[in-house]
């Protein structure tokens, strides 16, 4: 193939598509580019289908290379190890719209790989990342139904930013990433600080504008220089075996299906099918996996119908009725917070640690951030969902829903100056049946109440569904959707917040071409139930408590002067440390004179504050001091009064009488007050021990009479 370059502009910027001149033993190969970020992205399709499975087999990778920012990783083989979190979520998010869009019935293995070549911490690479898949796959003959666009949206001063740069990101109150094609929305990611649904409406229908763009942009690539498509051979269910199916069980279903208890309606589902197959195998001996699939149909079909023509759920609620909530904070006596959250058979706890700046996460990606000082990290045992398998290190799916959970608490936290503490919640999913992320969310929420985190608002989440007709004329907009409705919906709606706005959101469509009215629809019953669960929390824990646990440490902050840092540091360390083992706490100095003091113990704060302004205070006139003796000399003698910081008494300022020898009245080594009398031009201290005498005297003189003054 030729090398062929195609320009279009992004959001004022150019972006442009290279071709023909890279990776081609790939299906799809391209560079895209804009500004200085430039990414590879191919598309990979095997020869032959995967034999024995029932799904697509589609792997999508974004790969962060930290040549890309011209770094070296700091790992100890200095090279790219396991994906950063951040890679990780880039990964998902190109799948997520990409997954949708493929033949149900291809078994091809087919793989994405998007790689950053060149960052300029300027331009989003993610975004380009999913607009670069797209269009790999349009090229590749792989058989997709795209083209799909992707672009983000910030907000800056209540205006609308198509396209921010990263800096303007980091100062957005909207992080919103929207990808679909020219029919509709496909996927969104966002973070907000409570913002209004009017007002992501109006970001969303922004970014679907700018999405058509791109999608005809893509059109015009596939047109000069798109591989003719792979043929195969459609992977379909044997019409007698659906029919076959259909009259056996189709009236069965329904009942089934319908139960309270996911474990009751899970083994009623699962014994009707059995018996459907051993019913049916001796008929179709060669079609025993179409008898399955053909099940599998039957029961989506009769969910579906229900919900739609008899407004009846499988477990009986109408379409906005939420499942039993009970919430319960301080389960754990010794952890610094902790709340479980339960709605129906979906059960969470979360625990809150607070830590010191030494706890913060170091970041080695191609972000602008160092280090992150609020996590939620998510986990989903096996037994959660009544199975027995081994335990692994999370999973895609675990970082995700972590991620979300993290964003939608993230945006309430008081900044870093009101509450200096870096926050690690872990939330145990005790029990699955859907919307797991959200009830992370209550739990971390009522987590970081109950250890005394001053929330700028408490946050509730709530999983949205949707169901609609094959005509897509009628829909039902479920509320708190469940396991099976996941599974056999058409949409996954994810909304947390406060009472006042939206500070996360997640959508997953498998169906092209929501109308907006359907989405406005759906973002106010979310809305509704989203406060409906605020009032169930705040029933159990209004406010956040006023004291912390006191297993908890405390943190003081003070300033120094940024030019001392070096003396708080000392040569090497060694004046830290000494502080740090004398009094055992933790400190962290920031480069702007910030200096925090960490520790459950009052007194070991007060110490280790003491010493350092000991180091960095500076020496006042009029002020009295204890110092120690340094020096004796015929003329006076030498107090240091801070860390080498001396001055001189002079014999006649050693006291109120007369003095022949100064060792009359101090030796080496003794502690006495004294009173800075002076500073010469040259720097040097005159210090007076009999001023400091009287003035202590006087005083203690003024605050016995005012103890014993009686009414006038």
């Amino acid at each position: 193939m030729a090398y062929q370059k195609f320009e279009t502009d992004l959001a004022g910027r150019p972006l442009t598509i290279e071709t023909g001149h890279v990776a081609e033993q790939a299906n799809g190969a391209l560079i895209i580019r804009c500004g200085d970020t430039v990414l590879l992205v191919t598309a990979t399709a095997s020869k032959q289908p995967r034999e024995g499975i029932d799904f697509f087999p589609l792997t999508c990778d974004y790969e962060e290379k930290l040549y890309a920012a011209g770094r070296i990783p700091g790992s100890f083989p200095r090279r790219e190890g396991r994906p950063s979190e951040a890679a990780v979520l880039a990964s998902r998010m190109i799948d997520r719209p990409m997954r949708p869009l493929f033949p149900k019935d291809f078994r091809n293995d087919v793989q994405v790989i998007a790689t950053v070549l060149s960052a300029d911490q300027e331009q989003d690479p993610t975004t380009l990342a999913i607009t670069g898949a797209s269009c790999a796959l349009q090229i590749s003959g792989i058989p997709h139904g795209g083209p799909v666009g992707c672009v983000r949206v910030g907000m800056l001063d209540g205006r609308l930013l198509l396209n921010p740069t990263l800096p303007q990101l980091s100062q957005s109150d909207l992080d919103l990433v929207v990808a679909g094609t020219d029919a509709g929305i496909i996927m969104v990611e966002a973070g907000a600080q409570q913002v209004s649904e009017q007002t992501m409406l109006q970001a969303l229908r922004l970014a679907h504008d700018e999405i058509r763009k791109l999608v005809a942009f893509q059109r015009e690539v596939r047109q000069a220089v798109g591989k003719p498509p792979i043929s195969y051979t459609p992977a379909t269910v044997d019409s007698e075996v659906a029919a076959a199916v259909h009259e056996f069980a189709a009236e069965r279903i329904a009942p089934a299906a319908r139960n309270v208890d996911k474990a009751a309606r899970e083994q009623a589902v699962d014994d009707l099918k059995a018996e459907t197959v051993a019913a049916l195998e001796g008929r179709f001996p060669e079609l025993r996996g179409d008898i399955g699939k053909a099940f599998e149909s039957e029961l989506k079909k009769a969910v579906r119908g229900a919900i739609l023509n008899e407004g009846v759920r499988p477990d009986g609620r109408r379409s906005d009725e939420i499942r039993q909530i009970t919430c319960q904070v301080g389960v754990l006596p010794r952890t610094h917070g902790s709340a479980l959250f339960t709605r129906g058979q979906t059960q969470a706890l979360s625990i809150v640690t607070l830590g010191s700046g030494q706890d913060q996460q170091k970041l080695d990606g191609l972000g602008l951030e160092d280090f992150k000082r609020f996590m939620h990290h998510y986990n989903f045992p096996p037994f959660s969902v009544g199975e027995a398998r081994p335990l692994r290190s999370p999973g895609r799916r675990e970082i995700g829903h972590g991620a979300l959970a993290e964003r939608a608490v993230h945006n309430v936290m008081p900044s870093d100056e009101d509450f200096p503490y870096v926050v690690r919640i872990v939330t145990e999913i005790l029990s699955s049946n859907g919307s797991t992320s959200m009830a992370s969310v209550c739990g971390s929420a009522l987590g970081l109440m109950d250890a005394g985190v001053p929330l700028k608002a408490p946050v509730a989440g709530i999983a949205m569904g949707l169901i609609t007709d094959e005509t897509g004329q009628r829909a039902a907009i479920l509320s708190d959707i469940q396991g099976m409705e996941d599974a056999l919906g058409d949409m996954d709606f994810k909304v947390a917040g406060s009472e006042t706005g939206i500070t996360a959101l997640q959508m997953d469509m498998k169906i092209s071409g929501l109308s907006w009215e359907l989405l406005e629809r759906a973002l106010e019953q979310a809305r509704q139930a989203r406060l409906f669960i605020l009032g169930k929390m705040t029933e159990v824990l209004p406010a956040p408590r006023v004291d912390m646990s006191p297993f908890a440490p405390r943190i003081d902050v003070i300033q120094i002067n940024p030019d001392k840092i070096r003396d708080v540091i000392g040569p090497g360390g060694k004046t830290i440390r000494r502080i740090v083992e004398e009094t055992g706490v933790q400190i962290d100095v920031e480069d702007d004179g910030r200096v925090f003091i960490a520790s459950a113990n009052a007194a070991a704060r007060g110490q280790a504050i003491a010493m350092i302004h000991d180091l960095t205070d500076e020496i006042e006139i009029g002020k009295i001091y204890k110092g120690k003796v340094t020096r004796l000399m015929g003329f006076g003698a030498f107090v240091e009064i801070l860390p080498k910081k001396e001055g001189l008494v002079r014999i006649g300022q050693l006291a109120d009488f007369h003095v022949d020898k100064v060792e009359d009245v101090v030796n080496i080594g003794d502690e006495i007050m004294v009173k800075v009398i002076e500073v010469d031009d040259r720097g040097r201290l005159n210090l007076s021990r009999r001023e400091a005498i009287r003035d202590i005297a006087q005083r203690q003189k003024e605050a016995a009479g005012a103890g014993t003054a009686g009414p006038a």
